[in-house]
């Protein structure tokens, strides 16, 4: 059965179109998505449209990045032993590789260390005092973690090793560790102009301000941990992603270029989505299945040989995290469809035992996406359980944790994204009260998934030009998202035709105008459609080059029959 989502159809702004289309030169469409984005002024319609690597912003915003600088190169000068400590995900691999690229090109040797996603869990533990004593380290680096560490921290400065946090989480508490320096955009108070760096985002300002360099060269590893965390593509981040796709599509890394062969996947145009989907879930399966130490390596490989051996190590972990993704999914959605009440549960709990602790996210994030609503997932444990959660447009999964922590003996993460740690004990109360918590800041029609269309159009609106101009608006991700519109009253023109893995292709006409339409995942639709007298497509458009010759293309996301 074919369940719609509700449109929001964005008002038309007339008179800030016409300022922008003249302003610019610009098509009426792509005024009116400037202006759905929250960007009218035209000199800053400008900057967004026409990237520029200027538009990075100074590291030296950050208020201790002077007292973090200064302390490396004591450490250098002295030479102390160092530790990058990062996360086990893309983004905090990326981090420990650039700050190992940035500090070894200083002359610094610094060593790393990632924890083991099960057997050590997020962050830094009570051990990390015995490990910086037996490596004889005096200073340590944070990568994408440290921000809620204030006990392990302050046992640290007690024993004279400093730390230098370089981290992009909200903070869980009021008071912030007493680490050398903090680099993170999100502290209170932070002096940095934009808050929504991923963690190799500020792990790279780091090292921008160590070399003095831009670090262009880097840019490729930045993408890629920048997309993989799913973080905001505006301001600095849309900076980042635009460059670094270029830098990426000329990569001369042995790893990435053993990743990209070994997917199976021929790239000429690299793109967000190709991160999101076949780059990131191979790095991240390292670290998901086993340990992340296998992904690092690879990013650091300089041979090509050991590259491919170790891509086809990340291909064989991706496969078993598909595996067990899969069959965890169909036991949480047996238990969900055994046990929830949708009306008194706005935020789904579910947990079981054996589950592996490596995938409850992405569990966690297709069963958000399958109910629409809130879901945390926790794997069952005779002492501390594991959780993770996602969520939903409207509820900020973080501040939401926030206030049912009495429950909770760990937690951290973003708006949409986050862990925790919980007593096996405190899982009904806790699930009762994040639930009257909901009921309280969720509404039913909050529940409702919808789609954010950009604008209503007609087939003759869509000429090659202002479809091109779309494209602009690229790199697409969170918070900037491909443009969607809507048209009504289109029949099918000809057979539609089935293709490989569940995709539709047709042709569409409003008797005037005929345009080529494509649609993931909606094969099942094909008797549907062909039976229609007329119906109503929600979709994407863009140049599709085939044969040297470049056509629009409708990418549909939504088919209403009447």
């Amino acid at each position: 059965m074919h369940s719609h989502k509700i449109l929001n159809v964005s008002p038309l702004n007339l008179p800030l179109q016409e300022k922008l289309t003249k302003g610019l030169k610009i098509s009426r469409i792509l005024a009116q998505a400037l202006i759905n984005r929250g960007i009218t002024d035209p000199s800053k319609a400008d900057e967004f449209l026409n990237v520029k690597i200027e538009q990075m912003l100074d590291p030296f915003l950050f208020a201790d990045m002077h007292s973090a600088v200064e302390r490396i190169r004591q450490a250098l000068k002295r030479k102390e032993g160092v530790m990058i400590f990062g996360d086990y995900d893309v983004d905090g691999i990326t981090s420990v590789t650039i700050l190992n690229n940035t500090l070894k090109k200083l002359g610094l040797n610094a060593q790393h260390y990632m924890p083991h996603r099960v057997k050590e869990g997020y962050g830094l533990s009570k051990d990390i005092l015995r490990l910086t004593k037996e490596r004889g380290v005096s200073l340590l680096i944070t990568a994408d973690c440290g921000i809620s560490n204030t006990r392990e921290i302050a046992q640290l400065k007690e024993h004279n090793i400093d730390t230098i946090i370089t981290d992009h989480h909200e903070p869980c508490k009021e008071s912030l560790p007493d680490a050398l320096a903090i680099i993170n955009p999100k502290v209170k108070g932070s002096t940095y102009k934009y808050r929504d760096l991923a963690g190799v985002g500020v792990a790279y300002k780091l090292c921008q301000a160590i070399s003095g360099s831009l670090l262009i060269e880097e840019l490729d590893l930045v993408t890629i941990g920048t997309v993989a965390d799913v973080v905001p593509l505006t301001g600095e981040n849309r900076v980042i992603v635009k460059e670094g796709l270029k830098v990426l599509s000329k990569t001369k890394r042995p790893g990435i270029m053993a990743l990209i062969e070994k997917s199976g996947i021929r790239q000429n145009k690299f793109n967000p989505t190709f991160i999101s989907f076949i780059l990131a879930p191979r790095l991240n399966a390292s670290g998901r299945m086993d340990s992340a130490e296998v992904s690092l390596n690879l990013l650091t490989s300089t041979d090509l040989n050991q590259a491919q051996e170790l891509a086809s190590i990340l291909e064989q972990h991706n496969r078993t995290r598909q595996r067990i993704e899969c069959k965890i999914l169909e036991e949480a959605e047996a238990i969900i469809n055994k046990d929830v009440n949708f009306k008194e549960h706005k935020v789904i709990v579910v947990a079981k035992e054996d589950w592996h602790q490596g995938v409850l996210g992405i569990v966690a994030s297709k069963l958000a996406d399958r109910f629409y609503r809130p879901v945390i997932v926790i794997s069952l444990d005779e002492g501390m359980c594991k959780g993770s959660g996602r969520s939903i447009k409207n509820f900020h999964l973080f501040e939401a944790l926030g206030e049912c922590n009495e429950f909770l003996n760990a937690f951290g993460g973003h708006a949409h994204a986050a862990g925790l740690t919980i007593a096996r004990e405190s899982i009904d109360d806790f699930k009762k009260s994040i639930n009257r918590l909901a009921h309280k800041k969720l509404s039913l029609e909050d529940l409702l998934p919808g789609l954010d269309i950009d604008m209503e159009l007609s087939l003759s609106d869509l000429d090659d030009k202002s479809v091109a101009e779309l494209d602009k608006l690229a790199p697409f991700g969170t918070a900037n998202t491909e443009p969607l519109f809507f048209t009504r009253g289109l029949k099918l023109k000809g057979e539609p035709k089935s293709l490989a893995r569940e995709t539709l292709k047709f042709y569409v006409t409003d008797g005037g105008y005929t345009r080529e339409a494509i649609g993931f995942g909606m094969n099942s639709l094909r008797g549907d459609l062909e039976e229609a007298n007329t119906f109503d497509l929600v979709y994407t458009a863009r140049m599709d080059s085939w044969m040297a010759e470049d056509s629009v293309i409708l990418e549909a996301k939504d088919i209403f029959f009447r």
